[in-house]
């Protein structure tokens, strides 16, 4: 049994190298500027705090640690929920909340001296609130240490159990009145593959999440973002855009898929640098006035930036 575990595990190794190679060009960059990274790095492990940066190793992070701007994870390290795309911890309970969360990312946003900061979370459906009320303590001890840093924030759906729809408006409305500079919710696919991508939510939970932050406060941005490569078509892509300017939504992201490891879903198409610039056109045509769309670009690309 041994030799056949190792011999698997030796395998499965192989066929994930071999993919992995097998990448386009457009997709294998360095990974960024070492000293950025590293600094960041200790500054996080230091308060055993979490970034979505270093947990999904983000191509991008050594340019955005570089333009002042970096992307926390709250409430832990592991979700509630189950999508088949991400690599987030899943599968056992979370972790318990540690009450100095707020006050320690505080204290790495004013030691790297960031501009910009997003605050996202894992999913907490364990949460009596979701973790809505997190997001405003955490916010509110960045303002107290670093009044000039921007502060968007990109939150789970907070859709949960008994009377979820009056749930989720107030939970929405928690985090809208502490006034992000922009509130992201990402509808992550095309309504027609939410269910086997995105375990747990749904479309309309989603753009309901975007309607309500326009409906509370119409001068907060909205944004959303979509990964490509799970098997959608053109159409698809451009009609759910067309869904989220019908509910205002300001700005979005396209980025490629790339699957994590081979647990999770595979990636059915890597779409092309130029149909990426294409459908970043049709955005902007559309009225998004803040677009990112390539295959690295990832939700936090470039948020700082208000064009």
């Amino acid at each position: 049994m041994a030799n056949y575990t190792k011999a698997t595990h030796s395998q499965t190794r192989q066929q994930w190298r071999e993919e992995i190679t097998a990448l386009p060009s457009w997709l294998k960059r360095p990974i960024g500027n070492a000293s950025d990274i590293s600094t960041v790095q200790q500054v996080v492990k230091q308060r055993d705090i979490h970034t979505i940066c270093e947990e999904g190793r983000c191509p991008n992070r050594g340019e955005c640690y570089s333009n002042k701007t970096a992307t926390f994870l709250l409430m832990g390290a592991t979700c509630t929920r189950a999508c088949a795309f991400c690599q987030v911890d899943k599968g056992h309970a979370p972790m318990m909340l540690d009450p100095e969360e707020p006050q320690k990312v505080a204290e790495a946003i004013e030691a790297l001296g960031l501009k910009y900061a997003v605050l996202t979370s894992v999913a907490r459906d364990d949460l009596e609130d979701g973790g809505a009320s997190w997001f405003v303590k955490t916010m509110k001890a960045i303002r107290d240490r670093s009044p000039a840093t921007g502060i968007e924030v990109l939150t789970p759906d907070f859709w949960g159990g008994k009377d979820s729809q009056q749930k989720q408006r107030d939970r929405v409305a928690t985090v809208v009145a502490a006034q992000p500079a922009c509130y992201n919710h990402n509808v992550e696919t095309v309504p027609r593959l939410q269910g086997p991508v995105r375990r747990g939510a749904k479309y309309d939970r989603s753009l309901e999440v975007l309607r309500i932050v326009k409906e509370i406060n119409p001068e907060i941005p909205t944004k959303s973002g979509l990964m490509l490569g799970h098997g959608e078509t053109e159409t698809e892509v451009i009609e759910t855009l067309q869904d989220l300017r019908a509910i205002d939504c300001d700005r979005v992201t396209l980025g490629q898929y790339m699957r994590p490891s081979l647990e999770h879903r595979p990636v059915q198409k890597y779409w092309t640098p130029e149909e990426f610039d294409r459908l970043g056109a049709i955005a902007r045509e559309m009225g998004f006035h803040h677009v990112r769309s390539g295959p690295l670009v990832r939700s936090s690309y470039h948020a700082g930036e208000t064009d």
